[in-house]
């Protein structure tokens, strides 16, 4: 039985304003899947954009080198390829090129079959006044939670 591995971007929520999400694979090679396997990569200073043939790269992601790697260990911050139907990259293109969107990747997983898939998300940045609504309206629930336990 393979153990769950399930990395997430906590730091986005707090950041951005998703507008729509896509779940995409990821092309690899194969020391970069042996350490995901290990838990051994970061996606919080990660970003995705577009080369010039319309391709979609993750940008700035890090998968630690494989322990047992020698010479033919990967670089740790390349640039990978993201996966994607023709139709969802020209969409995704368009709504960045057009409206200064940005696509973050939140959440790095495993499926069943062991392939490595990203959750990635349309996203617009949140101005200073909305993360501090973020935070007040996370007190407010945790207060109110508080309460609710304290009652019962």
């Amino acid at each position: 039985m393979q153990k769950k591995i399930n990395i997430q971007n906590k730091k986005a929520r707090f950041e951005y304003d998703f507008l729509d999400t896509y779940t995409a694979g990821i092309q690899l090679t194969g020391t970069e899947i042996k350490s995901i396997r290990e838990s051994k990569a970061r996606i919080t200073e990660s970003f995705c954009e577009f080369n010039e043939r319309g391709e979609l790269f993750v940008i700035n992601m890090f998968i630690e080198e494989y322990s047992h790697g020698n010479f033919y260990n990967h670089n740790p911050k390349s640039e990978r390829r993201l996966l994607l139907n023709k139709r969802e990259l020209k969409k995704l293109e368009k709504e960045v090129k057009n409206t200064g969107l940005t696509i973050i990747p939140l959440k790095l997983f495993l499926t069943d079959k062991g392939w490595a898939k990203l959750n990635i998300a349309l996203a617009k940045g949140k101005k200073l006044h909305d993360k501090r609504e973020t935070l007040k309206d996370r007190d407010n629930k945790r207060d109110l939670d508080r309460i609710k336990k304290a009652y019962k």
